[in-house]
Order: C-alpha cells, then structure tokens, then sequence
C-alpha cells in the first residue's frame, strides 16, 4: 500500500483566458511544484499566442522555462478553446462564454483523456480548475480526479455568490431599487449594502450572471477550493464557508519575491517606467490602472483627467487603448499630455509591480481588480477605489469600509472632477491613518505567508487532504 508521505501529486492547472486568473494561477503552479507537485500548466492557444507576442517569445518557447531549469517539474500545454485565433474573443463577450461553456468544456475532456492515456510519471491525480470554468466536476469525476476549485477573489464575495437563494428571499437579487437597505443576513459576512454586492446579483439577467452562477454552482461540488486570500482579513467569512466545504486561504500566491517575477505571463507587451520614476520625488507619484478588461466611458476619463489636472499630482496613467467599448483612441481632453508634461505620463501597459514597488509611488487609483488590491496592500500604497463590475462592487467595501486602506473617487457611480481632486488629495496630501492602516495589513500578509503563518499552515493542511483523497482514489 502506498504512503501518503510516498505520494507526488500531479495536478492539471487550467485557468480562465483572463489576466487576473492567469497570474494567480503562475504563481499557484510555481508554489505547489516547489512543494513537490508535478504541474501541468495549460492555457489556450490564444493566451499562449498572446503571451509569446507581447514576450516575443517564440511560438513553441515554453513560459514555465526558468522554473523547469530551477528543477520545478512544471509541465506546459496548450489546448484550442474551440475559437479560430483571429477570433476576437474581447468584442465578442457573449458568444465567447457560451463557447466556454459548452465548448471549451470537450477540448479539456479530450486534453485530460490523451494525457491520462500517455501515463505520464507520475499519474496525473487532480485537477485544479478556475472556479469560474463550468465543467470541473464533470472531468474530475470521469477521470476519477480529485476536485480542486480555485478561487481568484475574495472569501466575500464567494459567500455572498453561494447564499443567492436568501438574496432572492428578501429581494436583494437583481434589484435596484433597495440601495438603502442594508443586509446582515449572509452568514459570516457582517453587514454589507446592495450596492456593494458582485455585478452578477445585481444584474442577475445578464450573460455575465448566468455563466457565473453555472460556474458557482459547479464550484459547489468540488472537493477542496483554495482561494487567494488570507484568513486573518476575512475570518469570519471564511469560518462560514468552511462550515459546507473544505476552504484553504493560501494567499496571498505570488511569487517567493513578490515584486520580481520569474515568469511572464502579461497578455500585453509592457513597458520599463522606472528610469521616470527614479526623476521623482519620493512618495509624490499617484499611479493610475483600470486593469486589463474593465471598460469605462468617454465621460468618466474626461472628469477623472480634468480631476488630475486640478489636483496638480504627478501621475503615470495606464490607459489602454481599448479601454471604450467604442474603441475610440483619442479620448484625453484636448492638450491634457501638454499641460501635464514632465509630471505625468501616459502609457498603454505597464509592469505593476515595477511600480507600485517603487518609492516615488504614494497613492493608485484603482478598479478594485482582487490582484490589484493584494499588490497595493504588499507594496503599502494606499487606494482611490473605482470599481467597475464584478467582484470589485465588494472589494471596494473591504479596502474602503472594513480594512480602512483607501478612500472613494466618488459616490454611486456619478464622477465630478472636484471630488476626484480632493480624494486623489485625501491619499497622496495627509494619508497617516490611511498609511499606518495599510502598514498594518501589510504585516497581516506578510505574516501569513511565514512558515508558522496562516496561508503557509493551511497550504501544508491543503497538500495533506489532498494526498488522503489521493489515496482514497487509488
């Protein structure tokens, strides 16, 4: 009988096409190999061609190449998502998570069956799938896998997905017309607004909605979910959701060096700002991402730009160029580059990290993307919160209300360019509390990342169950 000492789990890791999931799931893939597991890592062959472009990485170059060479046995696939490449998956939303729902689903389960069949060493024994792919149950089962669902935001906002049915009973699900009310009826979660709930309880008819509630009620059934986040921000949460389901807080996942990455997984080719940001005094810069998908109007660039030039603080500004469902470019206000020259600078990508991390930086202007959230927190830069859609609704609510470590832009949605200068002052003028808050939350991370913290701790806990239901299988 084999030991579960004896046991190297070989996990399949498949991530949403998406940047926000890739990342966290790079830097999952790299901290289990360390820990022993044989990886492999697949994307789509769209992320792939991405990843290679903005990289200029050769078709076949192999992302996971430095940590293979580091002695990390990770194991590098790409599957079709069931699209032609010169498909345009961002103007075609809709049509592009049915694909990932009914398609997707057969080039995975023809993936997993050719890989099981070539009897790799050692055998592949679990899967680890994105919460927010719809069939992981499905190929798990079939294949006799254990069930892994990892989940990339808050223990918040799973919580507030896995109760819709009390929402829908005290008609807080796809309303709009209760914004008042305040509900303390979700368990763990102490007291949250309907405002501040995920797009998709908000919007509850939108293609959005009912792909991420497929995908939620798939995560269900899963054997163990890990999430990217740490039981000492979200305990209650997390005590809560533990009660129906084994839940490991292991974040935050990044790398051994948070600010240095050894694997490039940008979807977008990045520019170095570093050499601007060395002209810069310390703690005057404000940083300014709404992340790689999130869309916003010309209207609310304009007050936020007329904002930025009232406030007078120096800046870098990544803006993408599809970042208007138009796919308008020049959507500044007429000579706003001019008149911020040499204390702002516009960009199209960037490594964040790179510049968060830098001491110029004091303040980001942010959509609440989780990633992001957990980079500022790491790299103690206090937030001016914007959020779009999604999970960022709440984690407004935990940076703002809960956690303390950032301010508002503005107030249900409406931007005026006057409340965006003065909060943009709030962060980067008098922000001690702000700052002496952040300091602390920063130690929370870094604490639970020790080898006697929380996410260390729970990460070892997860290995173990995972080898026993190993076990169990064979």
């Amino acid at each position: 009988m084999e030991l579960k000492e004896h046991i190297q789990p070989h996990a399949v890791l498949i991530p949403v096409p998406l940047q926000g999931h890739i990342n966290p799931f790079t830097h999952l893939a790299m901290k289990l190999a360390s820990k022993g597991f044989t990886i492999t890592f697949v994307n789509t062959e769209s992320t792939h061609q991405r990843i290679a472009k903005a990289q200029s990485l050769k078709d076949d170059d192999n992302p996971f190449a430095n940590a293979e060479e580091s002695g990390l046995d990770i194991r590098y696939a790409r599957i079709s998502d069931g699209f032609p490449l010169s498909f345009d998956r961002r103007a075609n939303v809709s049509q592009f998570m049915i694909g990932l729902t009914h398609v997707f689903q057969a080039h995975v389960d023809d993936f997993i069956e050719n890989l099981v069949l070539s009897k790799p060493n050692p055998p592949v024994s679990c899967i680890i799938a994105d919460s927010f792919h719809v069939w992981g149950s499905m190929i798990a089962k079939k294949y006799n896998l254990v069930n892994v669902s990892f989940w990339t935001e808050p223990a918040t906002v799973l919580t507030v997905c896995y109760n819709t049915d009390l929402l829908k009973r005290n008609g807080h699900f796809g309303r709009h017309d209760k914004y008042d009310d305040t509900i303390s009826y979700i368990p763990g979660v102490q007291a949250i607004k309907p405002e501040d709930l995920p797009s998709y309880c908000q919007d509850a008819d939108s293609d959005e909605s009912k792909y991420v509630f497929k995908c939620i009620e798939d995560a269900q059934k899963a054997d163990f979910v890990i999430g990217n986040t740490v039981q000492e921000l979200e305990s209650s949460t997390i005590s809560a959701l533990q009660e129906h389901q084994p839940f490991y807080a292991i974040g935050p996942i990044c790398p051994t060096n948070f600010t240095k990455r050894t694997i490039s997984t940008s979807l977008l080719p990045a520019s170095d700002y570093t050499n601007w940001l060395n002209t810069k005094q310390e703690g005057t810069v404000l940083y300014i991402s709404f992340g790689s998908l999130a869309n916003l109007s010309k209207q609310d660039i304009l007050e936020i730009a007329q904002g930025i030039l009232i406030s007078k603080v120096s800046f870098i500004w990544v803006l993408r160029h599809n970042i208007l469902v138009s796919g308008e470019r020049n959507i500044l206000p007429l000579g706003f580059e001019e008149e911020t020259a040499g204390r702002g600078l516009v960009v199209p990508w960037c490594s964040q990290l790179a510049i968060l991390s830098h001491p110029a930086v004091r303040g980001f202007l942010t959509h609440c993307g989780w990633n992001s959230i957990l980079e500022s927190i790491w790299c103690k830069v206090p937030m001016v919160c914007f959020p779009v859609s999604g999970d960022q609704l709440t984690n407004r609510k935990l940076v703002v209300d809960d956690w303390r470590i950032g301010v508002n832009l503005c107030t249900r949605g409406l931007i005026r360019r006057e409340v965006v200068a003065e909060n943009i002052g709030k962060i980067m003028n008098n922000s001690n509390e702000l700052r002496e808050k952040i300091d602390k939350t920063k130690t929370i991370l870094q604490n639970a990342l020790s080898d006697e913290g929380s996410s260390e701790k729970n990460l070892n806990q997860f290995i173990q169950d995972m080898k026993n239901k190993i076990l169990q299988k064979n």
